[in-house]
This record gives C-alpha cells, structure tokens and sequence, in this order.
C-alpha cells in the first residue's frame, strides 16, 4: 500500500456469543509449564461467551529452534484460520522471535475478504504494523493466552478481572465506541496536554525494526498520530536508542501525543530511584516537541493489557490522566457473507 493518505480503516466483523475463537502459536512455543495458563485462557474466553478451539501447533513440546514451529508452518496455519469463515478471532498464545520469518507470507487477500480480531503484543506488533500498513486491519494489542488471560488475568482481584473481561467483550462485540479505559494509580503526566489521533504503536523495538522493512508504516500515516509504546528487556540505553530512531526518521515531529507502558525488567530502570528515569529518557529525545505524554500505562509487559486498538481515533489528556477509545474497533455484524466467498479456500 503507497500513497500519503491513510487507509482506509478495515474493522473486522463484530463477534456474536457462540463464536469460534482460536488460540494459536503465532511465535514462540508452548512449554510445559504453560499449559495450565491456556486451559485457563480458555475458561476465560467460554466465560466471556465464545467457543474456543486450539490450533494444531499449539502443542506442548512443538517447536523449532526459537519458535513453535518452521515461519513457513506458522504462516499456513495462520491462513489457514484467516480463510476459514467459522473462525471469528485469533488469540496468540505468546510473544516470541518469529513473525519477521513470515510477514511475506500471509494472505492478505483472506484478511480483506473477511477481517478478524489478531489479539497479542510483544512479537505480534509486527503483525499488528504490518498488517495495517498492508490492509488498513485493525490490529488488537492486547492480551494473550500465557502471559494475560491465563497469567496476569489470574493474579489479580476478582472485581478487576470481571472489569477486564467486560471491557475485552465490549472491545470485541460492541459496534459503539468504548470512550474512557479504566485509570489506574501508576498513571503519570510527564508531559501535559491533549490530542486526538490514530493509534499506532506496540513493542518499541519492534516498531523501530519494522520502519527498516518493505512492510513499513508509511511516514505519513502518523501524521497527528498517537504513539503507543512499551518495552521488556534489554537496557535504559537501549529505549533511548530506539526512540532516537524514531526520531530520526521522522516519526516523531509528526505525532500528536504519547502513551508509555509500563516498562519490565529493564537494567537501570529497576529499584525504587533510577537514574535516568523512563520519564527523562523519553522528554530528552523528544526535546522542545511539545506533545502530551502519557505514562506507566497498562500497556505490555508487566500485567494486565489495555487494549490499544491500532488504526482508530483515539483520545489523549495527559494532566487529567485520561485516554479513550473515540470509535469502534469491530464494524456492525455482516448479515451474509462477503461476496464470493469461500470459507475453505478465501476466496471465489
């Protein structure tokens, strides 16, 4: 997709009760210990009124080096589900190392033919950006089988969790906008102001990595955008770093606002006093820019996930510590299905 202007905006079909969700490895694998945390994401989901189903490579003792199987494996199971009508989201069950194997291999001619829900963060960013670049599709990032449903989902009050579960099924049913996430103490103003936007964003590496390839934003989408981003890993220098890239290839003088997730297990960031904070890190890249930013989001790594719709308006008041989703992120149910569709194949 070329062009200055951006997409138009491709929302997957609104899910009904009843539908076929599908937990799959869309990266990294299913070790052991983990199975217990897709049994519960699947308690989650039923609780929530889908049906739910386990792709085949979601096994426990699959995998290929790194991931959960061959980039070539992932990508036909993957589009195996993107063309099968009876499936109406896609959960990743995990991050991983693995979707720059196969960003050239998806069919994107199933997802405009009959978008879905891909829910995940981490490695999955890079669906969520390559994906939009492509199509304009929606992605959802948001929570994941292992590390969110049956992971931070389970360590948390029951009135929370409920809270969660409403707002992910508003998030995947509702055809109204969602307006306000729910705040919460660690949210912090580290730069005040307001804007409105497109949301784009995800893991920051993955963001600055994927701005290399051929499946790129283009620059001028985030016009007036709103930039979301986290990060888990690595070192202080290195979320510097990345934010320099983005600076320099000019993301930065064209946003409108930021949200900062709250970082995990970041060298220098850890204990009670770090110097440089996350908050100075990021207001020395962005100099004299003089954008709203929002941090210590529930964004990523360290817990539960707001879901950051990417490709819909957002809005953004850093001093009154508020962010709301301004339109949906699923269209209206479909009253049949797209003209000359296949449910086997993706196409006439």
């Amino acid at each position: 997709m070329t062009g200055s202007a951006p997409p138009q905006l491709l929302r997957p079909r609104a899910l009904r009760p009843g539908d076929l969700v599908v937990i799959a490895a869309l990266s990294g694998p299913l070790p052991a210990a983990y199975e217990p945390n897709v049994e519960q994401a699947v308690v989650v989901l039923e609780r929530m009124g889908f049906r739910v189903r386990r792709a085949p490579l979601l096994e426990v003792g699959r995998h290929h080096w790194w991931s959960a199987a061959t980039p070539a494996e992932i990508a036909a199971e993957l589009n195996g589900l993107l063309r099968d009508a009876e499936v109406r989201a896609i959960i990743a069950n995990d991050g991983g190392q693995t979707a720059f194997g196969y960003l050239d291999l998806i069919d994107v001619e199933a997802i405009k033919a009959d978008p879905k829900p891909i829910l995940g963060y981490s490695d999955i960013s890079l669906l969520h950006l390559a994906l939009y670049a492509r199509t304009g599709l929606v992605g959802f990032h948001a929570d994941m089988a292992v590390p969110g449903f049956g992971g931070h989902w389970q360590a948390v009050p029951a009135t929370r969790r409920a809270e969660f579960e409403e707002l992910y099924s508003r998030l995947l049913t509702g055809t109204e906008a969602i307006g306000a996430l729910p705040a919460s103490p660690s949210w912090e103003c580290w730069r005040a102001g307001r804007a409105e936007g497109r949301l784009i964003g995800g893991v920051i590496n993955r963001i600055a990595l994927v701005q290399a390839t051929r499946f790129a934003v283009p620059l001028e989408w985030f016009d007036g955008a709103v930039l979301f981003w986290e990060e888990m890993g690595g070192q202080a220098s290195y979320v510097w770093s990345y934010l320099q890239v983005l600076r320099h290839c000019g993301i930065l003088d064209r946003i409108s606002g930021m949200v900062v997730g709250v970082p995990r297990e970041i060298i220098g960031l850890e204990g009670p006093n770090p110097s440089p904070t996350l908050a100075e890190i990021v207001l020395d890249v962005l100099g004299d820019r003089d954008i709203p930013v929002l941090g210590n989001v529930e964004v990523g790594h360290a817990g539960l996930n707001l879901p950051m719709p990417v490709g819909i308006r957002v809005g953004l008041d850093a001093q009154q510590l508020t962010f709301s989703l301004l339109e949906p992120a699923v269209q209206p149910l479909a009253t049949t299905p797209p003209a000359g569709w296949d449910r086997r194949h993706g196409r006439a």
